[in-house]
């Protein structure tokens, strides 16, 4: 049995700087989610916030169909 070394620590590293990208991506959006709930505390609005989370969670949940398309085909 052969291993390659190369290929499994270049699938690692991958996997890794995805993954943090990911999650750093979905806490941006949470993060714009919650400057929307402080705006509406001070009786303000916080539209681009708002629109910042939404087009995260869409970023997110492309990545995840994406993967999940490379997983099935």
């Amino acid at each position: 049995m052969h291993i390659d070394w190369a290929t499994l620590g270049s699938v690692f590293g991958v996997s890794l700087v995805v993954t943090v990208g990911l999650v750093a991506l979905f806490t941006l959006g949470v993060a714009g989610l919650s400057r929307q709930e402080k705006a509406t505390a001070q009786g303000g609005s916080a539209t681009l916030a708002v629109t910042g989370a939404y087009v995260c969670f869409a970023a997110c949940a492309a990545a995840v169909a994406y993967g999940i398309s490379l997983i099935v085909a």
